[in-house]
């Protein structure tokens, strides 16, 4: 495993791969769009959901008091913003190297492993109705 960091110029090359009748510019305008819709829509505090990929949420938290954990001072944490994001399952089971498969419902997809599926469907709060449970 690499520890390489995926980079714009990288996007930029795989959207240009992908998209064989695409010039340089075009895959170029098209990253950049993407990117730019996904940082105004959470602006805006609105939701972003990538199907099969995961949901990128804005949530705001409280001013509150923290401390120096070396010499116990206290000083004050202002309100903030901050980004969340949640991993469908999909992307969980290519991270762990399983195999996940779209299901009928392409908003949940199914894995094929009975970890992934029971997760994806609790995370639900489904109930698993199945003989091999």
């Amino acid at each position: 495993m690499t520890n390489k960091t995926l980079t714009r110029a990288d996007l930029l090359q795989a959207v240009y791969v992908a998209g064989p009748g695409l010039s340089r510019v075009e895959a170029k305008d098209i990253v950049e769009t993407v990117l730019d819709t996904l940082c105004s829509t959470l602006g805006n505090n609105e939701p972003v959901k990538l199907r099969g990929f995961g949901t990128f949420n804005i949530r705001a938290k409280r001013p509150r008091v923290g401390r120096n954990p070396k010499t116990g001072d206290e000083y004050p944490i202002a309100a903030r913003r901050v980004l969340t994001f949640k991993p469908s399952p999909r992307l969980i089971a290519a991270v762990n190297g399983e195999i996940a498969e779209p299901d009928a419902d392409e908003d949940e997809p199914a894995a094929t492993s009975p970890k992934i599926k029971a997760a994806a469907n609790s995370s639900r709060g489904d109930v698993i109705k199945s003989d091999k449970f």
